[in-house]
C-alpha cells in the first residue's frame, strides 16, 4: 500500500500551508475584534484581496472542471487544501467554485447562474431545511403550485448557509404531494428580486445562517433545475457532495489547537515545573494526537475512494461522525489545558470551541451519520472489513 502523496499533492498542500500562515492567520486578531462588535469575519475588501492573491498563483475553482476555468483537482487534493484552511478560524475559501448540482443546469441557466457564480459575480444558497424538516428532508412542506407557465412558491426554509448574502437560491418545494419525495419534489432557481426574503438567525457561533420566506413567489417554468419531480435526487447529491471536506477542515483546526495546547503546556509553570511534565497533560496530548492521526486517514481514505471511483458514502459518514465528535473532544481538552484563560475571550480557544460544535449538527447530525452507518452495515451495503473486505 502506497500511502504517500504525489508530488503535485504535496506541492499544492505546501503552497496552501504557506498562504494560510502568511496571509490568513495574521488576520485572526482583527476577526476576533470584529466579531465582538457583531461583525462577521473579515471585510469584503480583505476577502477579495486574499482571493485575488491566491488566483494569481493559480488557485481558483479547486474542484471546478478545467473547461469552466477551474483547477479540476481531485478529492484528495481538495481534502488536503481544506485541512490547511482549517488551521485558521478566519472564514476563507478560494474563489471559483459553484454548487455541484448547478452543473446540471441548462445552457441558458448556466449562463445566468453557474458561470457568474464561478466568476464571483453571483452568490447562491441551497434551501431544503425547514422548521419541521431538518435531517428528515423528505418531510418538507414548502410547496410550488403550477399556474399556467409559472409556479407559485410558498413556505419557509431555515438554517440556510449563505442565505443572507445570496442573490439567488436553489429551493426545493413539493410539486406533487401524492408522489412524496420520490417524484414529487422539484428544485427551482429563484432570484432574490422575485420576492423571497431572508432573516439572520443568531447562533452561539459565527456561522450566520438565515431563515428564508417565500410568500407566493412566482417563477417561470424555465426556473426548474434538472427535471420536474426529481429535486430530491439533486438534494441528496448536493448533501453528499463532500462530507469528507467538513472533517478535513476540522482536522486542520485540531492540529492547530493541539499545537497551541502543547506550546502553552511547555511555558505554563506550576509547582516548579512546566505542566507539560504532568501525566494528566501528557495523556491529553497523546489521546489527541492519536485521534488526529485516525481522523487524517479516515478523511483521506474517503477522498481516495472518490478519486478511484469507489462508493465513498459509508467512508464519508464515518469520517464526518468521527471528525465531529473528536474535534469537540480535542478542543475541550485544549481549553482545559489552558485553564481559566482558555475560557476567556482573550485567547481564541473559546472561539474554536463554539465553531467546532456546529460540526456535529450541520450537513447531517451525529445521529443521522450513526443511522446511515448502521443501516449500511446491517443491510449488507457495507462491511466492517471496510472497502478491502
Amino acid at each position: 500500500m502506497d500511502l504517500s502523496l504525489t508530488d503535485d499533492e504535496r506541492e499544492i498542500r505546501d503552497w496552501v500551508r504557506t498562504f494560510v500562515k502568511k496571509e490568513v492567520m495574521p488576520l485572526e486578531p482583527e476577526v476576533l475584534v470584529r466579531e465582538r462588535r457583531g461583525e462577521r469575519g473579515i471585510t469584503a475588501e480583505q476577502y477579495a484581496g486574499l482571493q485575488a492573491t491566491a488566483r494569481k498563483a493559480g488557485f481558483f475553482g479547486i474542484q471546478t472542471p478545467t473547461e469552466y476555468g477551474g483547477m479540476g483537482l481531485g478529492a484528495v487534493a481538495a481534502a488536503l487544501i481544506q485541512a490547511e484552511l482549517g488551521r485558521s478560524f478566519v472564514p476563507f475559501y478560494f474563489a471559483g467554485d459553484a454548487d455541484n448540482i448547478l452543473f446540471d443546469a441548462t445552457a441558458e441557466q448556466q449562463a445566468t447562474y453557474l458561470v457568474p457564480t464561478i466568476n464571483g459575480d453571483r452568490k447562491s444558497c441551497f434551501a431544503i431545511t425547514e422548521p419541521g424538516a431538518g435531517s428528515d428532508a423528505r418531510a418538507i412542506r414548502t410547496s410550488a403550485v403550477r399556474d399556467g407557465d409559472e409556479w407559485v412558491i410558498s413556505g419557509e426554509k431555515t438554517f440556510i448557509t449563505g442565505g443572507n448574502e445570496a442573490d439567488f437560491v436553489m429551493v426545493f418545494a413539493v410539486t406533487d404531494k401524492a408522489k412524496g419525495a420520490d417524484g414529487g419534489v422539484t428544485c427551482f432557481l429563484v432570484d432574490r428580486d422575485r420576492g423571497w426574503t431572508s432573516q439572520p438567525i443568531d447562533t452561539m457561533g459565527e456561522w450566520g445562517p438565515a431563515q428564508l420566506t417565500f410568500d407566493g413567489v412566482r417563477v417561470p417554468h424555465s426556473a426548474i433545475l434538472g427535471t420536474e419531480g426529481h429535486g430530491f435526487d439533486l438534494a441528496m447529491r448536493w448533501i453528499g457532495k463532500g462530507r469528507y471536506l467538513l472533517p478535513a477542515r476540522a482536522l486542520g483546526a485540531c492540529e492547530r489547537l493541539l499545537e497551541m495546547g502543547m506550546e502553552h503546556a511547555r511555558n505554563r509553570v506550576t509547582f516548579g515545573e512546566p505542566i507539560a511534565e504532568r501525566q494528566a497533560i501528557q495523556w491529553m496530548v497523546a489521546d489527541s494526537a492519536v485521534e488526529i492521526e485516525a481522523l487524517r486517514w479516515l478523511v483521506l481514505t474517503a477522498a481516495w475512494q472518490i478519486d478511484n471511483g469507489i462508493d465513498s458514502r459509508q467512508a464519508q459518514s464515518v469520517a464526518k461522525l468521527y471528525g465531529g465528535v473528536k474535534a469537540n473532544e480535542i478542543v475541550d481538552r485544549v481549553l482545559q489545558m489552558h485553564g481559566g484563560m482558555g475560557y476567556t475571550r482573550e485567547l481564541p480557544v473559546e472561539r474554536w470551541y463554539r465553531e467546532l460544535r456546529l460540526l456535529r449538527i450541520y450537513e447531517g447530525t451525529d445521529e443521522i451519520q450513526r443511522r446511515t452507518i448502521a443501516r449500511n452495515l446491517l443491510r449488507g451495503h457495507a462491511s466492517v472489513r471496510g472497502h478491502l473486505g
